[in-house]
């Protein structure tokens, strides 16, 4: 009795490591998840979607891009209920992650989610921003576990960029 329970718990301290390893490699829980990162479109203007200095890299923000290159469109409270808005801001975090891959190469060069700046397009009744941006800091913590979380202001605005619902930007650590 005393073996077949060591045997087991030794089984459950194996699984738990395996979970724990592959949950450390970003690369494989996004294929886990069917996840695909695409070349990000280049900016029309004259920024950069990601610049590095040292070992940080800050993301310009990003909007949610749909799996056919379109961005969600909207305004929260309006045309967009709670619910989709906290998806756009999870199809955010994709949109910003493909823009993070393509400046590093490789998201296991990530040590950490620094700090992250979500805005919403709602109308002025709205007051649930922090729970709509939720939708990106549960996805980097889904890809990136306790590494993903970060610190975080959320905010309303009275319109964003092509009429999107939600825009983010975020800085992250690199490995050294």
């Amino acid at each position: 009795m005393k073996t077949m329970f060591l045997n087991h718990l030794m089984l459950l301290l194996l699984l738990s490591v395996a979970v724990s390893a592959q949950s450390a490699d970003p690369e494989a829980r996004l294929k886990a998840l069917g996840i695909v990162l695409k070349k990000p479109a280049r900016p029309t203007a004259n920024f950069l979607l990601a610049t590095r200095v040292g070992n940080l890299v800050y993301l310009s923000g990003h909007g949610p891009v749909k799996e056919d290159g379109e961005y969600v469109k909207g305004k929260v409270g309006e045309q967009i209920s709670f619910e989709q808005a906290k998806e756009a801001a999870r199809l955010t975090g994709i949109s910003l992650l493909t823009s993070l891959k393509d400046e590093i190469g490789d998201l296991n060069k990530v040590k950490r989610i620094v700090k992250v700046l979500g805005m919403v397009n709602a109308v002025p009744s709205f007051d649930r921003h922090s729970q709509v941006i939720n939708g990106f800091s549960d996805f980097m913590v889904e890809v990136f576990g306790e590494n993903g979380k970060h610190a975080r202001s959320a905010i309303g605005l009275g319109s964003l960029p092509m009429g999107i619902p939600v825009e983010i930007e975020m800085i992250v650590e690199l490995k050294e």
